[in-house]
């Protein structure tokens, strides 16, 4: 009938265990309402399994992730089917695996969950720029890329991270559902310096940063080859100023198959950390979290390891086929 179906909530209980089963739009996932909602819920209701089955247009980050993935996912009976119904199918098996969060928190105050990426330069400047070539489908993102690579823009900053070896407590080890607040312990207010054990990047002009929790950007863009949903990593990139625009084409040439890392660009830089802090020094720029635009500003970052749950395992890495599966439902079907 082309109308979008409504909100649906059918409880379906079970012996010890009730699966409240909810249709949501993908924008409450891809704006990041869902997360902060449930996290200040902790209380015997919202400890009961959760599904969620999501939808929507190309503007959503997971989904234009999911897109990507699911032509891979051969052994899937109802690979080829549309997208709720290969969700609903995934979901009703009721395999469970973790997933990190991403607490962020803006100079304003304000605390955002992220479950996919952190950009600020170019790729979030083609991503908000695109919209304006929306009717043009998902050739808007290569048009805006050419556009944005005539006019290359340089983003002064200061940028730090925890290093993935610190020898710090785990994010998420001490943590109790019983603890609403889910406290930020890699974190000091951002007026503060950075503990002493965090790295300090000498650079400070920036084409751009992009922090990656998933392996994939896009459905055709393997930015993190090595991320797991529950590696309990930041992947963290940054290009610094003074490469070539076709340099900077190939980078993202080679990003679709996963590849950028191994041409030895010496403006590409690779770090894996557990914490970050970000602080624009130029006055305009674009900051998304998780494909959506957010205040421009310092912010903060860490990683909650296996915070929430979703539907199916996830391959251990060894597996060749780990790659393109391990996003494979993550954004079909969540539980908490």
């Amino acid at each position: 009938s082309g109308k979008e179906p409504k909100l649906h909530r059918s409880p379906l209980t079970r012996e010890n265990q009730q699966f409240n089963f909810r249709l949501q739009q993908s924008h409450i996932v891809q704006r990041t309402h869902l997360f902060p909602v449930v996290l200040s819920r902790w209380s015997s209701e919202t400890r009961s399994i959760q599904g969620i089955c999501i939808w929507g247009s190309s503007s959503c980050p997971g989904l234009r992730c999911l897109s990507g993935l699911w032509r891979s996912f051969l052994a899937s009976p109802v690979w080829g089917e549309d997208l709720l119904t290969s969700c609903g199918f995934l979901l009703c098996k009721g395999l469970i695996s973790k997933l990190d969060l991403i607490s962020i928190r803006l100079s304003s105050g304000a605390r955002l969950f992220s479950f996919l990426s952190l950009a600020w330069g170019f790729v979030a400047d083609v991503d908000i720029e695109s919209e304006q070539f929306r009717q043009i489908g998902a050739l808007r993102f290569l048009l805006s890329t050419l556009l944005r690579l005539a006019y290359l823009r340089i983003y002064q900053g200061k940028l730090a991270f925890l290093p993935a070896e610190s020898q710090r407590e785990s994010a998420s080890a001490g943590f109790s559902t019983a603890d609403s607040r889910l406290p930020d312990h890699l974190l000091v207010p951002l007026e503060q310096p950075v503990p002493q054990d965090w790295t300090l990047v000498e650079e400070q002009e920036f084409v751009l940063v992009l922090a990656m929790f998933q392996s994939h950007l896009g459905e055709d863009l393997v930015a993190a080859p090595d991320a797991r949903a529950d590696d309990g990593l930041i992947h963290l990139f940054y290009v610094t100023a003074g490469i070539s625009r076709t340099a900077l084409l190939r980078l993202f040439w080679t990003m679709q198959s996963g590849t950028h890392l191994d041409w030895g660009c010496t403006h590409l830089v690779y770090r894996r950390a557990r914490a970050l802090r970000l602080e624009p020094l130029s006055e305009a720029g674009v900051m998304t979290v998780d494909g959506e635009r957010v205040e421009y500003g310092p912010l903060q970052a860490q990683v909650h390891r296996g915070l929430f749950k979703m539907g199916g395992p996830l391959p251990e890495p060894h597996n060749p086929d780990w790659l393109l599966l391990n996003l494979n439902l993550m954004f079909a079907c969540l539980f908490y």
